[in-house]
């Protein structure tokens, strides 16, 4: 009987135990509180860094562009749901595949940080909570995001965290490794600038990188609260406009 009510006891315990927060339902107040169904239905404008991208959805179908004006020409990149499409002055030109594929990545890589968090519901990722944290006086909670091979992109492997307020379920920071030279390195970012354009939230952000390139994502964090990373740029997004 004692050992009956012991077991009894325990298995009550674990039974009453915190679940740890679900990951996806994170993600999606993010989403929500950010623009939710709008970036289904928008088109948004912006320039970052002397070049002019533009963001079209409607339902599944989005357009991608970049908009660089070169020595009198205008280089107008499309990544849509058909490929890559690249016209110099209004007129279609042909771009070898290793090239349209690298132009195409940053395109892309542009436009998926301008609009975070949507895309973290995208089939190809995958959403794990790794815990709770303080950064600067705020408590967080922090994911890691990864990604299928599979429609995850030729960086499908590299490794994201997001740290998301958790009242307010905004992005104060983000973090992601990277393949460079054959070595791992990373990037960690810190929000700012929150602001709102037509319902959709925009932020930019500090952009720092670690002493050591060899440096691993599990470390940022701690890297950031000892100093010890450095800042590198400025993510910054001008002239917003959402229709």
């Amino acid at each position: 009987m004692k050992y009956l009510i012991l077991l009894t006891i325990g298995s009550l315990m674990i039974g009453c135990a915190p679940k740890s927060p679900d990951a996806q339902q994170i993600i999606d107040q993010a989403i929500a509180v950010s623009g939710g169904e709008k970036y289904l239905s928008s088109t948004i404008a912006f320039d970052f860094r002397e070049r002019h991208y533009v963001g079209k959805r409607n339902g599944g179908m989005y357009s991608y562009e970049r908009i660089t004006q070169d020595s009198g020409q205008t280089i107008h990149d499309y990544v849509t749901n058909s490929g890559f499409r690249r016209e110099v002055n209004g007129e279609i030109v042909t771009v070898p595949d290793s090239l349209a594929s690298r132009y195409s990545a940053s395109v892309n890589s542009v436009l998926y940080f301008a609009l975070l968090p949507y895309g973290l519901n995208d089939p190809s990722v995958k959403k794990e909570y790794i815990g709770e944290t303080e950064l600067e006086g705020e408590r967080y909670h922090k994911l890691q995001i990864t990604f299928q091979a599979e429609g995850g992109g030729e960086d499908f492997e590299d490794v994201y965290h997001y740290w998301i307020h958790p009242t307010t379920f905004t992005i104060g920071y983000l973090a992601y490794s990277f393949q460079e030279n054959d070595e791992t390195s990373f990037r960690f970012r810190k929000a700012y600038n929150p602001r709102q354009v037509n319902g959709i939230t925009f932020l930019d952000y500090v952009n720092y990188k670690p002493e050591h390139p060899s440096a691993s994502l599990a470390e940022a964090e701690n890297l950031f609260k000892e100093g010890q990373l450095q800042q590198l740029s400025i993510i910054e997004l001008k002239n917003i406009t959402v229709q």
